[in-house]
């Protein structure tokens, strides 16, 4: 890549990026940072201290800049940013293996965090592949995750966190605009660039369709515990300024939650992906 260097973090996830300042950054050096997302599925570049205008208008090069779930809910209608904040009286609640807003039919397909404030020591924030995911399974359980399908929902633990941060009122309308049991995605998806199959599998997964609850729940809870492997992971220790930018499609990310009550401020956008499919053509093609 002419001028970017690209340094993988680990063998399976992850490249830090040098040589890119992305408020001016060129044509051609936004399809070689698309190039490199596709590889290493997040990459990180250091001093970035961007607007949030300058970072959604960087965001809108790689496609549609999102209006947030809970942001529409309360009247926006174009590009939103939102500001993840952790203090001592906003304790951390993204401590989770997750993919970005599962729960609505088209989930974000790229997502956007630049680091404004960062606490002392902890916060770091995880990933892992879930093309390794589901080349982790065995031949018959692919075939058998690829014939499955489960609900989607915010659930819970998020409405509480919506409740407390933005009002019981848009928590009500959270709950009237995607109720319960949420929507269906299948099991295992086909990315639409790449082409790889991926585990599709996220916090916000509530049953899988047609199955008894504890069939569902052993099940589920098997094909998240892969997350846990190690090899599949990358970590970064921000510094301010920090920005990252990953595949919503084949990824789950966590933020850690080991900085509390210390404050750290994340700014954050996503762009518009489609609504998840497994390409039956593909099925049991590798």
């Amino acid at each position: 890549m002419t001028g970017i260097r690209a340094t993988p973090l680990t063998a399976v996830i992850g490249a830090h990026i040098e040589g890119v300042d992305v408020a001016t950054a060129s044509d051609e050096q936004v399809q070689q940072l698309k190039a490199a997302v596709e590889r290493y599925l997040v990459v990180l570049i250091r001093d970035q201290d961007l607007t949030a205008e300058q970072q959604v208008e960087f965001a809108g090069r790689f496609g549609t800049v999102s209006t947030f779930p809970l942001q529409r809910l309360a009247g926006a209608t174009g590009p939103s940013v939102s500001t993840i904040e952790d203090s001592a009286e906003s304790p951390p609640d993204a401590d989770n293996w997750h993919t970005d807003v599962t729960w609505i039919q088209e989930p974000p397909s790229m997502a956007f965090l630049n680091a404004r404030t960062i606490p002392a020591v902890g916060g770091d924030t995880m990933w892992v592949s879930l093309y390794a995911a589901y080349d982790l399974l065995s031949g018959p359980m692919q075939r058998i995750c690829e014939g499955l399908s489960v609900h989607h929902w915010f659930g819970e633990r998020f409405a509480a966190a919506v409740a407390r941060t933005g009002g019981e009122e848009i928590a009500a309308r959270l709950r009237a605009a995607h109720p319960y049991p949420g929507v269906v995605h299948p099991l295992v998806r086909t990315h639409p660039v790449t082409g790889r199959k991926a585990l599709f599998v996220s916090a916000f997964m509530h049953q899988v369709v047609d199955m008894h609850p504890e069939e569902s729940q052993l099940l589920l809870g098997y094909l998240s515990s892969l997350l846990s492997v190690p090899t599949m992971q990358c970590r970064w220790h921000w510094a301010p300024h920090d920005l990252a930018i990953w595949d919503e499609r084949a990824t789950n990310h966590r933020a850690l939650a080991d900085h509390y009550p210390a404050r750290r401020a994340m700014r954050r956008c996503t762009v518009d992906g489609e609504r998840p499919f497994l390409d039956r053509v593909r099925v049991g093609a590798g």
